[in-house]
């Protein structure tokens, strides 16, 4: 059903179950996009595929759906993942609507040296990623972890998912199309600091890479590494 609404949900879905939606989706379904009884929409959850569905019922409070035949069965992304430095509020949800968008499996606040802020509303930000992906026509939505700061980053990261962290102003190798398990690191707004910069490059599981001769914005760096790390699986 191309253009149809897709809602995440986190009951399991198969062929004939009733879902009760949220509060906020039964105001969306029935005030925001006016639909009604009868009316057909997509829904996933992240673990059992794509479903179409029919709205049973639609109020104030809630809605009552009905499962009916699956349209896409459960299927992986590209196992990537972004670590950036929390950014201004606005920036932020723009990092995580894009990150989403481009396929992020999981996203990793940091908290750095020159980072605009060291708060974040998780919640928030976990639903921005949830519209992102039912707009997007993802399976799954990233997973959002809590911040942290880099050293923590980087004492527990798994050894075997190469960081490719990305430095301006430096003539590292460029951004490669890898595979397999891999990440983007990117810096806040003025970039790393001079001893951010040293632990880095004290651990063999960082690789640092340009993302081309222009200074960019934190955000717009996101966007373009990603795009650029995961090329190969376009393929």
């Amino acid at each position: 059903m191309p253009g149809s609404i897709r809602l995440h949900v986190d009951a399991a879905l198969a062929e004939g179950a009733s879902i009760i939606t949220t509060p906020a989706q039964a105001h969306y379904l029935g005030t925001v996009m006016r639909r009604g009884a009868g009316d057909e929409i997509l829904l996933f959850n992240g673990r059992d595929g794509e479903f179409s569905a029919h709205i049973e019922t639609v109020g104030r409070g809630l809605a009552t759906l009905r499962v009916r035949q699956q349209t896409r069965v459960q299927a992986d992304g590209p196992d990537l993942w972004l670590a950036f430095a929390l950014l201004k509020r606005d920036a932020t949800d723009l990092v995580v609507q894009k990150a989403t968008e481009l396929g992020a499996a999981e996203l990793r606040p940091v908290i750095t040296a020159r980072a605009n802020t060291h708060r974040m509303n998780a919640d928030r930000l976990t639903a921005i990623a949830v519209e992102a992906a039912e707009q997007s026509e993802r399976l799954t939505v990233p997973l959002m972890l809590p911040a942290q700061p880099l050293a923590s980053l980087l004492t527990t990261w798994p050894r075997e998912r190469r960081l490719f962290a990305a430095i301006e102003r430096s003539t590292p190798q460029a951004m490669p199309s890898a595979r397999g398990p891999r990440a983007l690191l990117v810096g806040p707004e003025g970039g790393f600091a001079p001893a951010e910069l040293d632990l880095l490059r004290a651990h063999s599981f960082v690789t640092p890479v340009s993302l081309g001769p222009r200074v960019l914005r934190a955000e717009t760096a996101c966007i373009a590494g990603l795009a650029l790390l995961q090329a190969g699986d376009c393929r």
